[in-house]
């Protein structure tokens, strides 16, 4: 067999490159014409079979393309819902938030809107902490909780305005999980304050962990921090009530105010940590 000469072989090198990008090309060409193809009942079963076998990308990939084709159909309708998911298993984060705060919009009476809200939620529900920094014993509480409050937000609409569905509980407990999570932080600043002197400021923390995240354990050392300010600001009544406040809600001999179970806080955490 004779070999072919040096520069026609380096042209075929070249140009492989474009041939296996046209097969791709036409190879996708080819599965859009069969999804164009497909009926509504067709598309969103094929879209549902692969949301289970968790593929989700493919998923994604029909749902989209019976959301564009058959944009008024009942199975469009719900293909706008179990894509949140699909975006969401995928790790696609922004397009899970903008899918479920588009179906909200869109379906404000949907049976399901819990459902949106509840994964709007989730996307944004602040970690706990992973095995690694759990062994290397990291303090999350100064951690910015960027997106605890948005997500605190989103899962208070479903245990608020759905208490009966079947993800009020679990968005229950994220909540109380995200409300001691963002009280911790409010007095990681105000203990900041606190050693520079910057009373007021300290105050303030302190007064907000209060009012916004009622209940958190952190509430006792927010009262502890607010009799210190107005002690050393000179507001001796409001230190006076402070303090009373304080001894009614944590007596002698309490060491918190959950009734005597440090951890409840942390059932969430516990269960799926």
């Amino acid at each position: 067999m004779t070999s072919l000469p040096v520069p026609t072989r380096r042209a075929i090198w070249r140009l492989l490159p474009l041939a296996l990008a046209l097969t791709v090309l036409a190879a996708c060409t080819s599965n859009g014409n069969k999804l164009s193809r497909l009926a509504p009942d067709s598309l969103y079963e094929r879209a549902s079979k692969s949301l289970r076998s968790g593929d989700y990308l493919e998923a994604i990939r029909v749902y989209e393309a019976l959301t564009a084709r058959y944009p008024f159909t009942d199975q469009a309708r719900q293909s706008r819902l179990d894509i949140i998911y699909a975006y969401y298993k995928n790790r696609e984060k922004e397009s899970a938030i903008d899918a479920a705060e588009t179906f909200i919009r869109e379906n404000p009476a949907h049976p399901r809107v819990d459902y949106a809200w509840y994964i709007k939620g989730l996307v944004d529900f602040e970690r706990t902490p992973n095995k690694v920094e759990r062994l290397a014993n990291i303090n999350l509480d100064g951690r910015p909780p960027s997106t605890a409050r948005k997500s605190f937000l989103a899962l208070k609409v479903v245990v608020d305005q759905y208490p009966k569905s079947a993800y009020a509980a679990d968005a229950r407990r994220r909540m109380i999980y995200l409300r001691n999570r963002l009280a911790d932080f409010e007095m990681q600043v105000a203990r900041y304050y606190l050693q520079r002197s910057a009373w007021v400021a300290a105050a303030q923390r302190a007064q907000v962990s209060i009012e916004q995240y009622d209940g958190a354990p952190a509430t006792r050392e927010a009262l502890q921090i607010l009799i210190e300010c107005y002690e050393k600001l000179g507001y001796t009544e409001l230190a006076a009530n402070t303090q009373k406040v304080y001894a009614e809600n944590f007596p002698a001999g309490s060491t918190d105010g959950t009734g005597g179970n440090s951890r409840w806080w942390k059932i969430w955490q516990k269960k799926n940590g």
